[in-house]
This record gives C-alpha cells, sequence and structure tokens, in this order.
C-alpha cells in the first residue's frame, strides 16, 4: 500500500498481503465472476426497486455502492468457505467484492428518470395513456441509457482518477469498507452483525408496510385530528384532514433521516411547516387560495399550485448557483473533456492510419491505445485494462442505438439526439467533476440547462417541442448518472487495486439487470396509483417532487402557461436569495458553521412536496441517530449505515407488494380503526 492508501500492484499481487483471518496472502485469481456479478446485481436490484418508491415520494434516490460493499460480502463470503469451487466457493477477496459492488451501484442507478422525466412525459400527455404500451419504446430507451454511460466513463478514469486524483468521498469509503471487512476477524464478524442488523431492520418494515395496507394505522397516526376532537377544536382537526400534518410510520424516511445531514432534514421540514403549516393555512384563511390540495383550481389555485413555483425557483437556483460557485472545478471539467477528446481520436487516427497504409508489419510499434500507455500513477497493467475496442465501439453502437431509437419512438430528429448526446458528454464532466470533489451530482441541474437549450428548438408542434425538450434533458441526466456512477466505482478499484476490466465486466452484468428491473417497476407502480402519470388526479400516494418539477418547467419553457403574480414575484426574490445564499456559505461563513446552515434546496423541496409526514418522519430517525451516538457511539457507527439501509430496502419491497395488491384489485384499509372521519361520519383513510 502507498502512502496515499492505495494497493498498488506490486503489493497487492506480486508480494501479496497477509491476512491474519485466513492465514495465507490476498492472492485472489479471479476478480469477475458470475457469484459476484450476480449477488451483486441482485442487491442493486433491491435498491432500484426502494430508490423507485423513494424517488416517487420524494425525489431522492440513495446510492447502492456501500449496500453493495457490505451484503455482498455477507452473502458470498459464508457460501465461499462452505461450497466447493465447482459450485461457486473458493476464496472471496476484496477485488472480487469490488466487482460485487459494482454491479450493485449499475443495477440499481436507472431509477432517476423513471421518477422524473418519464412520468412528466406522460402527465403532459406526450405518450400514449398505458405505459405497458410503450414497453418497447421504455425498454430500448432504458438499454440505451444504461449503456452510454458505462461506456463513457472507461476514458474519462484516466482524466478523473489517475491524472486529477479526485476524492470521490463516497466511493472512497466504499473502498475503505471493503478493506476493513477483508482486513481481520474483526472485519468478517462486524459484517455478520451488520448483514444481521439489515436482515431484521429489512424485515420489520417490509411486514409492518405489508400489515398497514389493511390496517392503515399501521402507517399513519391521525394524532392532531383525535387532539382535535378531545379539545373539540376543529382547526387542528383540519390541520389533519385538510392540510395532511399527520404521523406517518414510514421506516424508508425514518432510515433516510439517519443518513441525512441535520441542515437538510431541518430545512426540509422549515419549507413543509412554511408553505402548508403557516403560509398556506393563513392565504386560504383568507380567501387568496381556493385550498390545500390540487392544481385544477381557478383563480390563483391552491397552497400546493401557488407554492410549486417558489419551491422550483429554490430548487434550481440553488443548483445552478452550486455549479456557478465552482467555475474553477466546470473550467477543468470541460477542459480536461477537451484534451481527452482530442487525444483519443489522435490516437484511434494514427491507428487507424498505419492500418489503412499496411504499416502494422512484424516488427513495427503501432502508437498503443490510450488504455495501455503505462503510467507510474496507474500501476494497473495493461491486460487488466478496458481495451480500446470494447468501450470505444460499445461507445459508438450506444450512439447510434440512442439516435435511432429517440429517432423512432420519440420522433426526435437525427440532428436533434446527436446533440442531445454530445450535449450530455460535455455535461457529463460537470456532474463528475462536481461529485469528484464534492461528493454532489447536479442531476436537476444538468436536465434544465438540457431543457433551456432545446426549448427552442423547431418542432411540427407542442407535443413535439415537449417530448424533444423532456428526452433530451432525460438523456443528459441519465449519462451523467450512469458516468458518475461507473467512474466512482473504477475509484473504488483503484483504491483497491482492482482490474478495471473486471469491474466493467461487472457493470455490463449489472446493466441488463437494472433494464430488466427499472422499466416492470415502473410500469407496475403506474398501472397500481394511475395518478403518478395522469395529472388529472386531485389526489395521490405519492408527491412526486421530481415529476411535477419537469413537468411544470416544461411547461414554462414550452407554452404561456399561468402562474399567479404573487407566486412568480415570490419565485424570483427566492431565486435571488438562493444564489446570494450559496456566496455568503462559500465566501464568507466560517466552514465549522456549515453543517448548521439552512440547505435553502431543501426547502424548496418542502414547498413542493404534498406530504408532510416525511419530513416529520426523517426528523425522527435523525434525531434517534443523534440520541443514540451520544450514547453509543461505537454502535452508531457500527450499524447506523446497515440498520437505514434495511429499513429503506423494507419498505421498498413492502410498497412493490402492496402496488401488486392494487393491481390485484385486493381490498386495503379494510380495518378503519382510529381513521378521522368528516361531519357526515364518512370515515376516510
Amino acid at each position: 500500500m502507498d502512502e496515499k492508501g492505495v494497493y498498488t500492484q506490486e503489493t497487492y499481487v506480486e508480494k501479496g498481503e497477509p491476512n491474519s483471518s485466513i492465514g495465507h496472502t490476498l492472492l485472489e485469481e479471479f476478480q469477475f465472476t458470475w457469484r459476484a456479478s450476480i449477488v451483486g446485481s441482485l442487491l442493486g436490484c433491491l435498491v432500484a426497486a426502494s430508490n423507485t418508491y423513494l424517488g416517487l415520494k420524494i425525489g431522492w434516490t440513495f446510492g447502492a455502492s456501500l449496500f453493495g460493499a457490505i451484503f455482498s460480502f455477507a452473502i458470498i463470503r459464508p457460501i465461499s468457505s462452505i461450497l466447493p469451487a465447482k459450485y461457486g466457493g473458493g476464496y472471496f477477496g476484496p477485488k472480487e467484492n469490488c466487482s460485487a459492488q459494482s454491479a450493485a451501484t449499475t443495477a440499481g442507478g436507472l431509477s432517476s428518470g423513471f421518477v422524473s422525466g418519464v412520468p412528466a412525459m406522460y402527465r403532459l400527455g406526450l405518450m400514449s395513456k398505458n405505459p405497458a404500451d410503450d414497453i418497447a419504446a421504455l425498454t430500448l430507451w432504458t438499454l440505451a441509457a444504461a449503456f452510454y454511460g458505462l461506456f463513457f466513463a472507461i476514458p474519462l478514469r484516466k482524466h478523473f482518477i489517475i491524472n486529477q486524483e479526485l476524492t470521490f468521498p463516497t466511493p472512497r469509503a466504499a473502498a475503505a469498507t471493503i478493506k476493513q471487512l477483508h482486513d481481520s476477524i474483526t472485519g468478517e464478524r462486524d459484517a455478520k452483525r451488520q448483514a444481521t442488523a439489515m436482515a431484521i431492520a429489512f424485515m420489520i418494515a417490509f411486514i409492518v408496510t405489508v400489515i398497514a395496507y389493511w390496517i392503515p394505522v399501521f402507517s399513519t397516526i391521525h394524532i392532531l385530528f383525535w387532539i382535535g376532537v378531545a379539545a373539540n377544536y376543529p382547526a387542528m382537526m383540519n390541520a389533519d384532514v385538510a392540510w395532511n400534518w399527520t404521523f406517518n410510520i414510514d421506516w424508508a424516511f425514518f432510515g433516510a433521516g439517519m443518513m441525512t445531514p441535520g441542515n437538510t432534514v431541518f430545512s426540509f421540514l422549515a419549507g413543509q411547516l412554511i408553505a402548508f403549516g403557516i403560509a398556506g393555512p393563513l392565504m386560504v384563511s383568507n380567501g387568496y387560495l381556493l385550498g390545500a390540495y390540487g392544481f385544477s383550481k381557478p383563480g390563483n389555485g391552491t397552497a400546493q399550485s401557488w407554492f410549486l413555483w417558489p419551491g422550483i425557483g429554490l430548487m434550481i437556483f440553488s443548483s445552478f448557483a452550486e455549479v456557478g460557485i465552482h467555475y474553477k472545478t466546470i473550467g477543468r471539467g470541460f477542459a480536461g473533456g477537451y484534451r481527452e477528446l482530442v487525444r483519443g481520436i489522435k490516437v484511434v487516427g494514427k491507428r487507424t492510419q498505419h492500418l489503412v497504409s499496411g504499416r502494422l508489419r512484424a516488427g513495427y510499434e503501432a502508437p498503443a491505445p490510450m488504455v495501455h500507455e503505462l503510467d507510474p500513477k496507474d500501476p494497473i497493467p495493461p491486460h487488466e485494462q478496458v481495451p480500446l475496442l470494447w468501450w470505444g465501439g460499445g461507445l459508438l453502437v450506444s450512439v447510434v442505438m440512442t439516435c435511432v431509437i429517440l429517432g423512432e419512438y420519440f420522433h426526435i430528429p437525427f440532428y436533434q439526439s446527436l446533440i442531445a448526446i454530445i450535449l450530455s458528454f460535455v455535461l457529463a464532466f460537470i456532474g463528475l467533476q462536481a461529485s469528484g470533489e464534492t461528493d454532489i451530482n447536479p442531476l436537476g441541474t444538468i436536465g434544465k440547462i438540457t431543457q433551456v437549450v432545446f426549448c427552442k428548438f423547431p418542432a411540427d408542434n407542442l407535443q413535439a417541442l415537449q417530448r424533444s425538450d423532456l428526452m433530451t434533458a432525460n438523456v443528459a441526466s441519465s449519462a451523467a448518472a450512469q458516468s458518475v456512477d461507473m467512474v466512482g466505482d473504477l475509484k473504488t478499484g483503484q483504491l483497491l487495486g482492482a482490474s478495471p476490466r473486471s469491474q466493467f465486466l461487472a457493470q455490463c452484468v449489472g446493466s441488463v439487470f437494472a433494464v430488466a428491473v427499472a422499466v416492470p417497476l415502473f410500469i407496475l407502480y403506474a398501472k397500481a396509483y394511475p395518478c403518478i402519470i395522469d395529472d388529472s388526479y386531485t389526489e395521490c400516494e405519492f408527491s412526486l417532487v421530481s415529476v411535477k418539477a419537469w413537468e411544470s418547467v416544461t411547461k414554462l419553457l414550452t407554452t404561456n402557461a399561468f402562474v399567479p403574480k404573487g407566486s412568480i414575484i415570490t419565485a424570483a426574490i427566492l431565486a435571488v436569495l438562493a444564489v446570494a445564499n450559496v456566496i455568503f456559505k462559500k465566501f464568507y461563513l466560517p466552514e465549522r458553521f456549515h453543517a448548521y446552515w439552512p440547505n435553502l434546496n431543501a426547502i424548496g423541496i418542502g414547498f413542493i412536496n404534498s406530504s408532510p409526514e416525511i419530513p416529520i418522519a426523517m426528523v425522527v430517525g435523525w434525531t434517534v441517530v443523534q440520541v443514540w451516538g451520544r450514547l453509543r457511539p461505537k454502535q452508531v457507527e457500527t450499524y447506523n449505515y446497515a440498520i437505514a439501509g434495511g429499513l429503506i430496502a423494507g419498505v421498498g419491497i413492502g410498497g412493490l407488494l402492496q402496488a401488486v395488491f392494487q393491481v390485484a384489485a385486493i381490498e386495503g384499509s379494510t380495518v378503519t380503526w382510529a381513521c378521522p372521519y368528516d361531519d357526515a361520519g364518512v370515515v376516510s383513510c
């Protein structure tokens, strides 16, 4: 291991590194294995199911890197010591563990489009009314999205990981976790304990979520309603019934709160409280607004429709300002991208020229492919690198495939598709540079930049313009998401001395699983909850924060949609405040206060979210961790992520089963005890 904590090829393979738990050196015969790829991919599918549920609820998703690293170890390590080699046994080391977590990251990372841009297209009437009728288009587009980010990531490894040596905080944490798990008996024991804690948390969340389908009190407790009944105070009852201020036993958001910084959690709650606890009720009581929720009201509309634009303003301008404030980062990203592109073209051009001219003869040394060049910073030998033919040919095929799919199924002209792909690659450099330095991938900003670029392109009609605007933004955000995830995996591999070729193969397997699970999940949820794709529904089980943001921005950019004047003025003021806040925090606020400073992006999400119980649940989860950390800091360090990950995954799979019950027309809410009722005595849960 060198002074930077990187396992070099010399120390890791040639000399070997002793390990007290296994009694021999950490010499791995195989890094890519089917057991690692399949187990990692299945773990990623669990994360994909959870991310679909969470993304539709609140617009947030979680990566599968640490989840895949820990639980692939917990699953494969015991099997490897029991089964013979021909049945999947044999030594399971850190490099193979890296391949497993790479597959998990890939399989769990394709949900972003299905909780934002794709549902927005349906809500705008740009697709058929039934997503099942579009299964070919959705599957092919997802297939293209899965692979062009993957192929594009390979040549970027040298620039972002080897040359710049960017930090990539979460991938670095994954590498440290894998090294810890394989270092000693203590690591293996901790992994077993974490897996047990995860399994218990998963089962609790899963069972409670399923029971809540029939007994709603296991999901939502109407505390304010029953206090209002006891005190004969209608205003408190109205806060529950009309404004949704309830206590929700949503284990997924308890888990999310356990992993989310306090300033983000409380900013989210503050936005919710301002819009739907103070300002919204006052505006309704004074007759300025017509109600709490809904989008089809005349006049100034409802609190939900009115606060939508201030929320979007905060979200977009906070993100833009965060990207803009790192102008040096953007400059390095663009400059590096240009250099690598030119360099790659020159290498390919030289090789092609020599091949055509017949100068490749015995004894002649052709220019080496970019990935095979020896680099003192990169200890990985050429035979473990990804060949140019693999990623270059795959990238070419995926680009052509994407253009054909966009043209055939979404009626986007070829030149627009090509511009979108080129732009998406350019913007992916921003995402990679920002993620490598700050661990934040500004996907929302990348999507909105693309929408602004394409909103004025020529189109036959409004629908064609909106379809092009949304799909090109989907292409850009998907490319950025996949590229950041894949390069992050390669950073983990670099820290472990793992083979990029083995990781690449594992990512290819994970991509197949990602496509196989992403589209069916979306179709299932859309069938079970039609409000996801149909904006005529006044009530919905999901807040659809990202979906509504993409839908509304598209309307704003392509039509003269009516927005109340007061809402626009408020949005403009908050947009200026968002930019000023980012500048102040960056240049004037001491670093020690950053953890306590309000997160205006989270406040904007609070303005858009229509379920106040979600930030309440996150605050509870955050508070539990803080108290637990005071009492048992070592336990929190060991079990916090495992328990949180188990809770999120359990609710995700439980929510998936609830969707199946909905599709199967199985009657829910059969036990209505503790549910609120209206003046006519009609019970509602």
